[in-house]
């Protein structure tokens, strides 16, 4: 029998990965599909008349193999994927949207669905059991239930393809980003560049058997080249590549795909009954409609613009004067920001890096999760993994009970997409009494170890391992009864708070005490560095949020537009979107919406305001900590309580509201910013 459709005889049921071959996954899948079928059938075949636990709960619990298999396999194919296994992707894709389909589009159940909700009222459910009845209703109403025979097929149809266009997007953008090399033979052509980061391209060059030095797309070479490289040619060149993926008019180009997506997402709007994607999308989120996205993502426009265009000028003053720079371009940001803030505040990061190794810091997150949320992490080798990179720990509480199982991936490889995320092998719920926990993992990019040091994180790094690692406690912490509600299964603008919030500490000096200890010497970071780390905190905010801003913008006029179709081309829509939030000088030869991986391909679509909105929530969540204490176990497990353990369980203001006390201000961002006065 295929190792994935049978229970996994594992420490903690995790998945056996050395086990499972690419070939297994397809008949795995489709035998996945034919079971949780047969499990529907018998929800829909019951004769006994529809109830909450026969019809919602049953509901909720069925598929549970499909859904590991999948979850599996999704997540190899974004941190551990290749030819075989891409090319899977591409044929259960459309087998599993279709499945999808054929549970909202099954009339039989969603009669039996509709049967319970409208008797709600009636039904003594609890808090959490009235949201998953809304929740399960709407996904069926939503989702074309109601729809007449021809126009379901239609819904069919359109899901089929944008699941291939989507996955076909994101294969572009890693060919583009694994294709691109910068070899360089002349030192010189270095010159600027840490000894860290020359030492590091060196060893990549070698890798890939050739002398000299390799810069690639991948962040922990793109950065830092960005960033010190003194040959504006060469950064010009690499930021010309880097902003040109998937809009080289190649085999690789995503336009075509772009605007593809873009079209089937507002016919199925339309086809549902909505204006648009965003009116669709924005409907389950705690924003409602895209109204209220664009008011808030232009208030804090308004706010920051002018902050933003100080900073700009000050950034172009000093790099004339410095280097003679008529134009910054957008290959002289990086470069400039650094040295400037190196002036302003004589910091940087290479100044930084040895207090940040990358074991510290993990053991920081963790000894921060442990004052806070009483979580203890043992790393333990009998976990079974995909790639000798990740670390697995076993996650218990201050009693000893068992939590969770933590997966860490950090470091970049050509079968990894780039970034950063949280992710889940299995979701916590409560069945037969046993609560049965969560497999949490994060996936990062950080810079590798080297033949003479360890890997050194960037302060930019320091605070992305705390933001996924926010995540993953949202997912450790779960503790709710139905597996589609649980943990991080809340409304995409609330999903970013508990990691924002956690960000917070890397700029406390409690915190920082804890873990940023000097790798060879074990001196505790100086108070004069963290006094620089808090001043520089809000340097170029302004610059920071309008980017920010700028993408959000970007995601609302493909989503939010009410005649995508006349769009036709991606490049001069995209110079529309970008007019007031516009400063550096436009590059012709670049686009952003053709790398877009968060809306054309993760699930950020109508969603990208969500990061600057959670900001506001996690800043106002950051003052109450304040308040009281970082380390307050009183404010932790009002937080624990009310947000971290309660997934999508009710509305989120309302958790939010329960855990504050009173509504979100946006003041406390505002002031943190360095945008209004404090």
């Amino acid at each position: 029998m295929n190792i994935l459709n049978k229970p996994f005889d594992t420490q903690f049921h995790t998945a056996p990965f050395s086990k499972i071959k690419n070939e297994d996954f397809l008949p795995a899948i489709k035998k996945g599909i034919e079971d949780a079928k047969a499990e529907i059938d018998a929800i829909t075949n019951n004769p006994e008349a529809p109830t909450f636990q026969n019809t919602i709960e049953a509901l909720d619990f069925s598929g549970e193999q499909l859904d590991r298999i999948s979850s599996i396999f999704f997540n190899l194919n974004s941190a551990e994927t290749n030819d075989e296994i891409q090319k899977i992707a591409q044929e259960v894709s459309p087998l599993l949207s279709e499945f999808s389909n054929d549970i909202t589009l099954n009339e039989t159940l969603f009669k039996r669905v509709k049967a319970v909700y409208d008797a709600k009222d009636s039904l003594d459910l609890t808090t959490e059991q009235l949201t998953l009845l809304n929740k399960k209703y709407k996904g069926f109403s939503r989702n074309g239930a109601n729809l007449p025979e021809e126009k379901k097929q239609q819904l069919r149809d359109i899901d089929k393809e944008l699941s291939k266009l989507k996955l076909k997007f994101g294969e572009n953008v890693l060919a583009e980003t694994n294709k691109y090399e910068l070899h360089i033979t002349n030192e010189a052509d270095l010159d600027g560049l840490p000894e860290s980061a020359k030492e590091e391209a060196k060893q990549t060059a070698e890798q890939k058997g050739k002398d000299g030095w390799m810069i690639t797309l991948q962040y922990p070479s793109y950065i830092p080249f960005m960033t010190y490289a003194e040959n504006r040619e060469l950064r010009k060149k690499l930021a010309l590549a880097f902003g040109a993926k998937g809009f080289n008019n190649d085999a690789l180009d995503n336009q075509d795909i772009v605007l593809k997506i873009a079209k089937l997402r507002h016919q199925r709007a339309n086809l549902l009954g909505y204006k648009t994607h965003a009116h669709f999308v924005l409907e389950e989120r705690m924003a409602k409609n895209p109204e209220t996205v664009n008011t808030f993502l232009n208030d804090l426009l308004e706010k920051a613009k002018p902050a933003a265009e100080r900073e700009f000028k000050t950034l172009s003053d000093f790099a004339k004067e410095l280097n003679g720079i008529e134009q910054l371009q957008k290959w002289d940001g990086a470069y400039y920001s650094e040295k400037l803030k190196q002036k302003l505040f004589d910091l940087d990061d290479e100044k930084l890096k040895p207090y940040f190794k990358l074991e510290n810091v993990i053991n920081g997150v963790f000894t921060i999760a442990e004052k806070l949320y009483d979580l203890q992490f043992e790393e333990i080798n009998t976990i079974d993994k995909y790639h000798d990179d990740v670390l697995t720990y076993k996650v218990t509480d201050s009693d000893g009970n068992y939590i969770s199982v933590f997966y860490a991936d950090f470091f970049p490889r050509a079968g990894k997409r780039n970034g950063a995320w949280m992710t889940v092998y299995k979701p916590q719920y409560v069945k037969n009494g046993e609560n049965s926990r969560p497999h949490i993992s994060i996936v990062c990019n950080f810079t590798k170890p080297t033949k003479t040091k360890p890997s050194l994180l960037t302060f930019n790094e320091v605070t992305t391992l705390f933001h996924e690692f926010g995540h993953a406690l949202h997912g450790m912490l779960a503790n709710t009864t139905y597996p589609s509600i649980s943990g991080t299964s809340v409304f995409w603008d609330f999903v970013e708070l508990p990691s924002q919030v956690l960000e917070n500490w890397c700029y406390e000096k409690e915190a920082l005490e804890l873990f940023a200890t000097h790798y060879e010497t074990g001196e505790v970071i100086p108070m004069d560095l963290i006094e620089k780390i808090k001043a520089s905190a809000t340097f170029h905010e302004g610059m920071q949020t309008l980017r920010q801003l700028s993408f959000g913008l970007l995601d609302m006029s493909w989503h939010a537009n009410e005649a995508p179709e006349t769009i036709n081309s991606v490049k001069a829509h995209e110079q529309k979107a970008f007019e007031n939030t516009k400063l550096y000088p436009d590059v012709a030869e670049n686009c952003m919406s053709t790398s877009f991986s968060h809306i054309f391909q993760g699930g950020y679509s109508s969603g990208y305001y969500s990061y600057k909105w959670a900001e506001v929530l996690d800043a106002d969540a950051f003052e109450f900590f304040k308040e009281e204490g970082i380390f307050s176990k009183n404010v932790a497990q009002k937080f624990k309580d009310n947000v971290l353990s309660q997934g999508g369980t009710e509305d989120p203001m309302t958790l939010y509201k329960r855990f504050r006390g009173k509504e979100p201000q946006p003041e406390a961002l505002l002031k943190r910013a360095g945008l209004i006065e404090k």
